[in-house]
């Protein structure tokens, strides 16, 4: 069985310059020559298409490291925002807070560690009537705290 072939320089070129440049993907073609008609033949090319999939995975997990990076302060920013002394952002900050996603991670259960009684809900697993119940108590949490005469 013969050694399956590597993709060309300009196939490469191609795929570099979709992931790296600022052109557009016709732009990109014309600056290498490659005709609609030869594109749609790479296209149906298993190597050349693995090789988009692979950098479009490697685009994304790099996606995912940056927004995993600044998850940390966006979350403490949110947090402080709810004691903002304009009332319409603490209630969007709250807003935010209830309806974020669990984090993505080991499953708890998995490892043993915590019964099924002890794990808690996700926040954005709070139902309408729960989150509304949670924004009235910050809210009133809120008005105990300010000083009598003030608004």
């Amino acid at each position: 069985m013969s050694q399956p072939r590597k993709l060309t320089k300009r196939q490469s070129a191609v795929i570099e310059d979709l992931f790296t440049g600022e052109l557009r993907e016709q732009a990109v073609l014309e600056k290498h020559h490659v005709g609609r008609h030869e594109y749609e033949r790479w296209l149906a090319d298993e190597r050349f298409t693995d090789q988009i999939e692979l950098r479009i995975a490697h685009a994304h997990r790099l996606s995912r490291m940056i927004l995993a990076r600044h998850t940390i302060a966006a979350a403490a920013r949110l947090v402080e925002l709810t004691s903002c002394q304009k009332e319409e952002i603490a209630r969007k900050a709250s807003l935010d807070i209830i309806a974020l996603p669990a984090p993505a991670g080991p499953n708890p259960r998995a490892e043993g560690s915590l019964d099924e009684g002890s794990v808690v809900p996700a926040a954005g697993g709070l139902t309408p009537e729960l989150a509304g119940r949670l924004l009235a108590i910050l809210a009133q949490d809120r008005q105990d705290r300010q000083p009598e005469g003030g608004s």
